[in-house]
C-alpha cells in the first residue's frame, strides 16, 4: 500500500472536528468507478486504454454470438427478435435473415463460408447461404446453446434441456454423439488433440469427449455452469465458471414465447450422477456424491439484462471464476469474483482476455494472476470475444453492439470516481493527485446519493497535482472526474486525495430513565433486601433463644434495624453523529419550583445515583445537558438537552386510623381510614394472628386516591384474644401498618 493508504487509516481515527480525507490509491478503489477510454493496471494506475471503436449497432437488445469468415465478413446473431446480420470489411451491415424464433444463441461458419444458425426456444439449426435459409438439423430440443465445427468437418451441436451433444455430417444427417446427463450443454471447443470439450449446467462439469458415447469428467467446478472454454499454447484448458448468484440469470425465451409454450421455466430435476471413464450410451457420465442443484429455470445463465426475468443476487457469494486445467488434469483457480459474472474468455499472447457484466468490462489476466481492466464498453454486459486479425471484437448486451479493441491507445479518456459519502454536510478542502502527464481533475457535489440534476455542475479543470481548492458547493456527497490526454509524457494517475471537514452535528439525547435501587441492609445477618421493598428488616435468632451477647444486666431487647434508604439511579442514552466525546451536566427541579439545581457538572458517565432520602416527598424533573465542546473548537460546539417525565419521590408511609372496632362473640367489625400525603394508595391487606395477608377492598370499590375508607368484617373467631394487623401500601411502595387487639 502506498503511504497515502497509511494516512487514510490514521485520518479515520481522528475526532470528527479534525480534517478527514477521502483517498483512492489502489486497484480495488479505482475499479468501482466508470471508465471511458481509460484502463486500470494491476498496480492501481489509470492509463489511456486501447481504442474501443464501435463497429456495429444491431439496434437489438443483445448480440449472442459472433463469427467471422476468412474474407473478413462478420456475422452477428441477436435476440430477442432472432435476427442475423452480415457486416462487411468496410463496416456496412445488412440484415441477412430473420428467424421464426426469438433467439439465435449460436452461429458457426463452415470452410465454404456458409453460415449455420441455431434458434431457440424451438431448437433447430439452419444453413444460410446467399441469403437463403434451409433447415439443416432438428435435434428435437428446446434450446441450442452452442455450435462448433470439429477437425473432421462435422458440426457439433450442444443442446438443452436434455444436455445432449449431436454430431451432424450433412443436412438432416445427425446422430447423438454424447448424452452428458446434465440439463444443458453451454460450451463446446476442441483441444489440440482434436478431442471435444463440453461445458455443462447445472453441476458445472467440464467433459472431454474422446469418441461417441465415451467421455471423461475433466473437472467438476463449484459453480453451476461452465460458460466458456479456451485453449492455451501449452495444452492447458481454460474454463469460465458462472452462476454464483442463487438464481439463474433468467429464461432465454421472450415472455410471449414462455407463456405460449411453457418456456424455459419447466425445471429439470437431476438427483445425482456417477462418473466413469467410459460411459454407457444410455446414461452418460455421472459424478458420485454430487448433489445436483435444483435451478429455478432450466435455461443456462445467458440472458442479458434486457430479459424479462428477475434475478436474486446474494452479496458475498462467489459469482464467477476462471479455472486452468493443466495437461496432467490438475486444476488451478486463476480468478474469481463475488461482484461480476464472466461471460467469455479468450487466450491471447500468453494472457487471457475475459468479459463481464460489470458495465461491459474487458479484463486481461496475466500469467502471474494479476488482473488489468483493459476497457469498459459501458454496456450492461460484454457477452462474446472474438479474435480477428490484430484486434479483438466484443459483442454486448442491452444494447446489442459490436466493438473493436485495437492495439493503439486512445488520445483522450476519462475516469469517473464512485460517489463518496461524507456522512453529513462537509466543507471541502484541497484535492491533489499523484501521477504524471496531462491530467485534469474536476469535482461536483450534491445531497442525493446518486448524481442527478440537483447536483452541481462539473467544476472547471483542476490541473495542479500539488493541490487545488475544491470549488464545488458544500454538501454531503462528492465525486471527481479525471481527464487524461496523450502528450509528450504518457498520462497516468495513481492516487487522489480529497480533504474535507464534516459539519458538526448536535449530540442526540434519546432517553432518561430514573429508577429506585434499594441499598443493602445493615443488619447483623447482612440479609438481602427483597427487590422493590422499601422497608426491609433483619433479625438474628440462635438455637438457645438468645438474641446475642448481653450488653447490660437482665434480658436484652432485640433490635430490628431498618435497611439503608433507597438510591435513585438516573440513566440516559446519548450519542453523537460524528462520534464526538460528550460531556454532561445533570440538574433537577421540583414541581412548583422555578430554577434548576445542579446535581453534577462536567462529567462523562451516563449514569448518576443519589440518596432518595435527600429528596423530600414530591414530584421532580431531571434534566441532562450534553455538549461536544471537548471535541470541537470554541464557537463550533453544539449542545442538546432532555428533561425527564415527572418522577415521584415518596418516602413517607401511609397513616392508618381505626375509627371503630367492635367484637360480638365470634364476629368483629373494624372501620378504619388510610391517608397518604404524597401519592395515591394502591393496596390494603390484613393479617389475623400472623396468618397470611388477605386483601381488603375500599368502601367505594377502588383504591385509587390518597384517602380511602375501609371496613373489615371478621366471622368465626374462636374465643380468646386475637391480633389484627392492618397494612396499606402507597404508589411509592411505602407501607403503613397498625395493630389492633380483639378481646
Amino acid at each position: 500500500m502506498r503511504p497515502l493508504g497509511l494516512l487514510l487509516c490514521f485520518s479515520a481515527l481522528l475526532p470528527a472536528s479534525s480534517t478527514l480525507t477521502w483517498e483512492m490509491t489502489s486497484y480495488q478503489d479505482f475499479v468501482k468507478g466508470k471508465f471511458t477510454g481509460v484502463s486500470l493496471s494491476r498496480e492501481g494506475d489509470l492509463l489511456l486504454a486501447p481504442k474501443l471503436e464501435s463497429v456495429f449497432n444491431s439496434e437489438q437488445p443483445v448480440i449472442w454470438s459472433l463469427a467471422q469468415a476468412p474474407d473478413g465478413t462478420l456475422y452477428a446473431a441477436t435476440g430477442h427478435r432472432g435476427k442475423l446480420f452480415r457486416i462487411d470489411k468496410s463496416g456496412q451491415s445488412a440484415l441477412l435473415w430473420t428467424a421464426g424464433q426469438p433467439e439465435i444463441f449460436a452461429i458457426a461458419l463452415d470452410k465454404a463460408g456458409a453460415v449455420y444458425a441455431a434458434t431457440s426456444p424451438d431448437g433447430k439449426v439452419y444453413r444460410i447461404e446467399h441469403g437463403v435459409a434451409s433447415l439443416y438439423f432438428d435435434p428435437h430440443a428446446r434450446y441450442i446453446w452452442v455450435l462448433t465445427f470439429g477437425p473432421d468437418g462435422a458440426l457439433y451441436v450442444g443442446t438443452g434441456d436434455q444436455g445432449k451433444i449431436f454430431r451432424v455430417t450433412a443436412a438432416e444427417k445427425g446422430d447423438l454423439y454424447y448424452a452428458t446427463g446434465q440439463t444443458h450443454v453451454s460450451g463446446l471447443s476442441f483441444d489440440a488433440q482434436g478431442r471435444l470439450l463440453a461445458g455443462t449446467e447445472p453441476n458445472g462439469i467440464l467433459y472431454r469427449v474422446t469418441a461417441k458415447d465415451k467421455a471423461f469428467a475433466l473437472y467438476n467446478a463449484n459453480l453451476p455452469e461452465i460458460r466458456a472454454i479456451g485453449l492455451g499454447p501449452d495444452g492447458s484448458v481454460y474454463a469460465a465458471g458462472l452462476g454464483g448468484s442463487l438464481a439463474r440469470r433468467g429464461q432465454a425465451a421472450t415472455p410471449s414465447q414462455t407463456a405460449a409454450g411453457g418456456g424455459a421455466g419447466a425445471p429439470s430435476v437431476t438427483t445425482s450422477i456417477t462418473v466413469t471413464a467410459d460411459a454407457s450410451t444410455t446414461g452418460g457420465p455421472d459424478i458420485k456424491g454430487v448433489e445436483a442443484p435444483k435451478p429455478p429455470s432450466s435455461a443456462p445463465s445467458v440472458v442479458s439484462a434486457g430479459a424479462s426475468s428477475q434475478q436474486l443476487e446474494v452479496a458475498g457469494v462467489e459469482k464467477s471464476a476462471i479455472y486452468r486445467i493443466r495437461t496432467d488434469n490438475t486444476v488451478e483457480t486463476l480468478w474469481s469474483s463475488k461482484d461480476e459474472n464472466i461471460y467469455d474468455l479468450l487466450p491471447l499472447n500468453g494472457q487471457i482476455l475475459f468479459s463481464t457484466d460489470g458495465n461491459g468490462r474487458i479484463y486481461r489476466l496475466a500469467p502471474d494472476h494479476h488482473v488489468t481492466l483493459v476497457a469498459q464498453t459501458n454496456e450492461v454486459e460484454t457477452l462474446r470475444l472474438l479474435k480477428t486479425g490484430g484486434s479483438v471484437l466484443a459483442a454486448t448486451g442491452n444494447m446489442g453492439r459490436v466493438y473493436r479493441l485495437a492495439g493503439e491507445s486512445n488520445a483522450r479518456g476519462s475516469y469517473e470516481s464512485p460517489v463518496y459519502d461524507a456522512g453529513t454536510i462537509a466543507r471541502w478542502g484541497e484535492i491533489r493527485w499523484q501521477g504524471s502527464g496531462a491530467v485534469n481533475l474536476r469535482t461536483r457535489s450534491g445531497n442525493s446519493l446518486r448524481p442527478d440534476r440537483t447536483w452541481s455542475d462539473w467544476s472547471e479543470p483542476l490541473p495542479r497535482a500539488a493541490g487545488e481548492q475544491v470549488p464545488s458547493p458544500n454538501a454531503r456527497y462528492i465525486q471527481w472526474q479525471a481527464d487524461l490526454a496523450a502528450g509528450q509524457t504518457t498520462p497516468h494517475l495513481q492516487g487522489v486525495t480529497l480533504a474535507y471537514l464534516p459539519q458538526n452535528s448536535a449530540p442526540v439525547l434519546r432517553s432518561i430513565v430514573v429508577a429506585a435501587s434499594p441499598a443493602t441492609a445493615i443488619a447483623t445477618s447482612k440479609a438481602s433486601i427483597p427487590a422493590g421493598s422499601n422497608t426491609a428488616y433483619s433479625i438474628t435468632v440462635t438455637d438457645t433463644g438468645d438474641a446475642g451477647p448481653a450488653t447490660s444486666t437482665g434480658t436484652p431487647t432485640q433490635t430490628l434495624s431498618r435497611a439503608a434508604s433507597q438510591q435513585l439511579v438516573i440513566t440516559w442514552q446519548a450519542d453523537d453523529p460524528e462520534g464526538d466525546k460528550l460531556v454532561y451536566d445533570l440538574s433537577f427541579r421540583g414541581e412548583g419550583e422555578r430554577e434548576w439545581k445542579f446535581l453534577k457538572s462536567n462529567f462523562h458517565e451516563n449514569t448518576y445515583s443519589i440518596d432518595a432520602d435527600s429528596m423530600a416527598d414530591g414530584r421532580y424533573y431531571f434534566r441532562v445537558h450534553a455538549s461536544d465542546r471537548e471535541s470541537n473548537p470554541q464557537g463550533q460546539a453544539l449542545e442538546a438537552e432532555l428533561t425527564s417525565s415527572p418522577v415521584l419521590v415518596d418516602n413517607t408511609p401511609p397513616a392508618i386510623a381505626i375509627t371503630t372496632a367492635t367484637r360480638s362473640g365470634a364476629s368483629a367489625d373494624i372501620e378504619f381510614a388510610a391517608t397518604d400525603a404524597t401519592s395515591d394508595l394502591r393496596r390494603c391487606e390484613y393479617s389475623l394472628d400472623a396468618s397470611a395477608w388477605t386483601p381488603i377492598a375500599a368502601n367505594d370499590g377502588v383504591i385509587d386516591s390518597r384517602q380511602e375508607a375501609f371496613s373489615l368484617h371478621l366471622r368465626g373467631l374462636t374465643p380468646g384474644e386475637h391480633v389484627v394487623v392492618l397494612r396499606v401500601v402507597d404508589s411509592g411502595n411505602n407501607t403503613g401498618l397498625v395493630k389492633h387487639i380483639l378481646r
